[in-house]
C-alpha cells in the first residue's frame, strides 16, 4: 500500500468535503466551518465557540483528535485533500501529524504530514506570531481490496484540518456507513485525553481503548483547556452518549484557574449538567495521572530550559486553597461518594496513577506528557479496568 502527498491528481471520483455530505460520516465531529481553503473541523459546536474568550481553545477544538471519515466504497484508491496546520513554539519542530486508515477495522496504512501549513511563535511567552502556507496536502492510499469496505480516515490529532476532497476511483460506489449499533463514549479531558505527542491517531489513548472495545469515540480531549467548563458540560449533556468519562484536575493546576472553593461547586456543577441529559448514564471520573512537579505543590506550571515543566513558587500568604495534583485527588474522591451515597450509583472514580504512575515516569519526557508507549499503556489499562466483569462499562 503507498501513499504520496505530493503528486498530481489522475482523474476519480470527487465528493466535496466542505459541506456535510450524508454518504460520508464526519466521526468525533461536530460541525464544520467554512473557510477561504476549506471547511474547518470542529469538535465543540457553534453556540459553545461563541462563548470563547481565549482563542487557543478554539485552534484546539479544530484538531480532530479521535476525528475521523467514515464510508462504505469499493475504490481501490482513496485521497483526502485538506489544509492541516500545526503549532511551532521557539523554532522546536512541531510534532508530526499523521493520518491513518482504518479498512474494517484493521488498520491498514498511515501517512506523516511533514509539510503543513504553520502557526509560528518565537517563544511560548509571546502572542505574536507569522502564518507560513503551503499548497494543500493530498494523501493517496493505494491498493485496497476490491468489493464493499468500511473505510475510516483517522484525521491527525495535532494539527488544525480543514477538509476540502474527498477522491475515489472513477467509477467506485460511495455509501453512508451503516447505522452504528456501537455504544458511543464520549470522554472529556486535557492534553493528556488530545494526546498531541502520539505518533498516529488511533494511538491516542481514547483511541486505543474505543477501537479495542469496538465503541464509538467523541473526544473532547482539548489540549490546554479542560477547565470544569460549562459550555463542555452542555456539549456533552446534548451528545448522545452511552457511557462517558471526565479526566479532571491537571489544566487547573497549569494554568493555577481555580482554588478549592471555586472547584469543587464547578465539579458538581460539571456533573449536575451532564446528569441533566444522561441521569443513568455510566459516568467515570479520572483524577490525574502523576505529574512530579505538582504533585504536592501547586501550579501554575511553565516549561523551562530542558523542555520539562516546573511550578512557579509563590508567596506563603498566597497558597492557601491553592491546588496541586495529590490535592485534586482528594477532593475529585470525595466528591464521587459524596454523590454515589445520595443515590448516583452509576458515577465511579478513578485515581490517575491507575492509568499512569510513579513506575511509568520513564515514558513522561517532559514530566507532563506521556510518549506514544505511555498513552497507548494508558488506553490497554484504562481499558482493563473499565471494561472488567461488573465494572463501569462492562
Amino acid at each position: 500500500m503507498v501513499s504520496d502527498t505530493k503528486r498530481n491528481v489522475r482523474a476519480m471520483r470527487a465528493i466535496d468535503l466542505t459541506a456535510t455530505d450524508a454518504l460520508v460520516r464526519l466521526a468525533g465531529i461536530a460541525d464544520l466551518t467554512e473557510m477561504e481553503r476549506g471547511a474547518l473541523t470542529e469538535r465543540l459546536p457553534a453556540w459553545a465557540r461563541a462563548q470563547l474568550v481565549d482563542p487557543a481553545i478554539g485552534f484546539v477544538s479544530s484538531m480532530p483528535s479521535g476525528g475521523r471519515l467514515e464510508f462504505v466504497t469499493d475504490s481501490t484508491s482513496v485521497e483526502l485533500e485538506a489544509v492541516f496546520t500545526r503549532l511551532e513554539y521557539g523554532g522546536i519542530t512541531p510534532h508530526t501529524a499523521t493520518i491513518d486508515l482504518v479498512v474494517d477495522g484493521e488498520l491498514m496504512a498511515s501517512e506523516a504530514l511533514t509539510d503543513t501549513d504553520l502557526i509560528r511563535f518565537p517563544d511560548r511567552t509571546s502572542m505574536e506570531f507569522e502564518m507560513v502556507h503551503i499548497d494543500p496536502s493530498v494523501i493517496r492510499f493505494d491498493g485496497l481490496a476490491t468489493g464493499a469496505k468500511h473505510v475510516e480516515i483517522w484525521l491527525a490529532q495535532n494539527a488544525s484540518t480543514m477538509l476540502r476532497e474527498l477522491r475515489l476511483d472513477e467509477h467506485a460506489s460511495l455509501e453512508a456507513p451503516a447505522a452504528t449499533q456501537r455504544r458511543r463514549w464520549v470522554h472529556y479531558g486535557s492534553s493528556i485525553s488530545h494526546c498531541m505527542e502520539a505518533e498516529h491517531p488511533t494511538g491516542t489513548w481514547p483511541a486505543v481503548v474505543a477501537r479495542s472495545a469496538d465503541i464509538d469515540l467523541y473526544s473532547l480531549g482539548l489540549a490546554g483547556q479542560c477547565h470544569l467548563d460549562q459550555f463542555a458540560a452542555r456539549t456533552i449533556r446534548d451528545l448522545p452518549a452511552d457511557l462517558i468519562s471526565l479526566k479532571l484536575g491537571i489544566n487547573l493546576v497549569n494554568a493555577d484557574s481555580m482554588r478549592e472553593r471555586a472547584f469543587v461547586p464547578a465539579v458538581h456543577g460539571l456533573l449536575d449538567t451532564i446528569r441533566d441529559g444522561h441521569p443513568d448514564t455510566p459516568v467515570v471520573v479520572i483524577s490525574p495521572i502523576i505529574c512530579p512537579a505538582a504533585e504536592d505543590h501547586p501550579g501554575p506550571t511553565l516549561p523551562n530550559d530542558e523542555g520539562t515543566f516546573d511550578v512557579i513558587d509563590r508567596p506563603g500568604e498566597l497558597m492557601l486553597g491553592a491546588l496541586s495534583l495529590t490535592r485534586i485527588r482528594e477532593l475529585l474522591e470525595a466528591a464521587v461518594e459524596q454523590r454515589r451515597r445520595s443515590g448516583d450509583a452509576h458515577l465511579h472514580y478513578l485515581h490517575g496513577h491507575e492509568l499512569f504512575g510513579a513506575d511509568d515516569v520513564d515514558d513522561l519526557p517532559d514530566g507532563l506528557h506521556p510518549n506514544s508507549v505511555g498513552y497507548r499503556r494508558m488506553g490497554e489499562r484504562f481499558s482493563a479496568w473499565v471494561f472488567a466483569d461488573g465494572a463501569p462499562f462492562a
